[in-house]
């Protein structure tokens, strides 16, 4: 559980400022579960620049609270949790000053969104709250304001967590959650998993993710791992000390973000998905005078036509392309010899296996097929439903590359390459990726596709 917090003050001398409004939000990786904002009577003068700055005079705070009467509220909401600020040192020093005042130790672990914006977020230009918002276009009313300041802050974090595709900040979480010991009972765990579409980790004693899973329905997902009685299942249970998830939304982003994820933290009950989900390919060699589609384990360097899961698959999809778009068997890896091949007989072959079809003729068919793996578009977004009203995700392609996911709540916010790649978590293109996103648009599941231009 995280706290986003900021707060304003009076400015002054160090350790001598007093708080003039504060906003809490209290957050569990997914959504607001509760919240609090006031303004704040600090008994002191309030600096004129500051006044300036914020447009929060004397005036405004002669009747509001003091800070001892709102301390128990502060105290209830922070409770068991990370606070979570940008400039986190400042906002805990002030904190820990007004509660010093009252006599009282106040102690939390925080997160500071400046030190993780430096270090997820390397290209930005400033990390001035005001500007990097901006410049992630993310809309900001009422800056300066400690509600504004900590709903944006709030924005900036779940931006940060999904960036975060090491998992590096949740390990933190539970390291400060749970030292040195796992829950004893799986129920406590089920109970605190949603039933929504996303990406589960299950973490070991050490905070080690140990299994990346994805589900339409995590609570019943993970239930089924703690009550399986095959072997793999009885050694993961063996292991669960905690489990965390990230909602994703739609599919496709969840089928990316589970390989991506997979593939960087390689978890111990992953083996099989830590190198390839579809090791078999079948490429294009136009090397000789007709085109020949060679099936083999995916290579370097090589672009793909498809990729499969196993050569069974890759074999029975050359056999469909046969009747589909008149491929001559020979013209492939599976036929070793220069006769005439299988489907020359059956007359549903034109003869390039005797070179008696025009290599021309040819070529256009097997064109027609590659046409067929196509993307609609050289650069575009898929559109999805996001992980809650109002938002949607895209996934966008860029010159016929996979780029990445992100998020979105305003069509404006997409609209231009900055503005996408600011939203963007980074997902390298392979043959996994294309498969995933050709499987997905063949089956018309997005929302919609929206072209785009190379402009900035």
């Amino acid at each position: 559980m995280y706290a986003i917090l900021d707060i304003e003050t009076t400015g002054g001398n160090y350790d001598e400022e007093g708080i003039t409004e504060i906003a809490i939000y209290r957050f569990d990786g997914e959504q607001i579960t509760d919240q609090f904002s006031s303004l704040i009577n600090p008994q002191k003068s309030i600096q004129p620049f500051v006044v300036k700055l914020t447009g929060i005079n004397e005036k405004m705070l002669k009747n509001a609270p003091k800070f001892y009467e709102v301390a128990k509220r502060i105290v209830q909401i922070t409770e068991d949790c990370i606070l979570v600020a940008h400039n986190a040192a400042f906002d805990y020093r002030i904190l820990n000053t007004e509660f010093r005042r009252l006599g009282f130790a106040y102690e939390r672990k925080t997160l500071c969104t400046v030190n993780l914006s430096q270090e997820l977020l390397p290209e930005q230009p400033s990390f001035n709250l005001g500007k990097l918002i901006r410049n992630l276009g993310i809309p900001f009313a009422n800056q300066h304001r400690a509600h504004g300041d900590a709903q944006v802050t709030l924005k900036l974090f779940e931006l940060l967590l999904e960036k975060d595709t090491q998992k590096q900040i949740i390990k933190k979480h539970i390291q400060y959650l749970n030292p040195n010991k796992a829950p004893s009972q799986f129920l406590k765990i089920i109970d605190g998993l949603p039933s929504e579409m996303g990406v589960y980790y299950i973490h070991n004693k050490d905070n080690e993710i140990v299994y990346i899973g994805k589900s339409n329905n995590i609570k019943k997902r993970v239930l089924s791992h703690f009550t399986g009685k095959q072997k793999k299942a009885i050694s993961l249970q063996k292991e669960v000390a905690q489990v965390t998830y990230a909602l994703t939304g739609g599919e496709l982003v969840t089928l990316l973000k589970e390989q991506n994820e997979i593939k960087i933290n390689t978890p111990l009950f992953n083996k099989a998905m830590k190198y390839r989900i579809f090791p078999m390919g079948i490429r294009i060699d136009r090397s000789e005078e007709y085109p020949k589609l060679i099936l083999e384990q995916i290579q370097k360097d090589q672009n793909y036509l498809s990729v499969f899961k196993n050569k069974k698959a890759a074999k029975a999809a050359v056999f469909r392309w046969m009747d589909d778009f008149g491929i001559c068997m020979q013209k492939t890896s599976l036929m070793k010899t220069d006769k005439a091949c299988f489907n020359y007989n059956l007359k549903k072959c034109d003869g390039a296996c005797l070179g008696k079809e025009n290599p021309e003729s040819y070529t256009k068919r097997v064109d027609k097929l590659i046409s067929y793996f196509s993307y609609p578009h050289s650069t575009f977004l898929i559109v999805e439903k996001g992980r809650k009203n109002g938002e949607s995700a895209f996934v966008f392609i860029e010159d016929n590359q996979f780029k990445g996911y992100g998020y979105f709540e305003l069509n404006h916010q997409v609209k231009t390459k900055k503005q996408i790649e600011s939203r963007l978590i980074d997902i390298k293109d392979n043959p996994d990726t294309q498969k995933l996103i050709h499987s997905f648009l063949a089956r018309k599941k997005y929302i919609k596709l929206i072209p785009l231009h190379n402009e900035n």
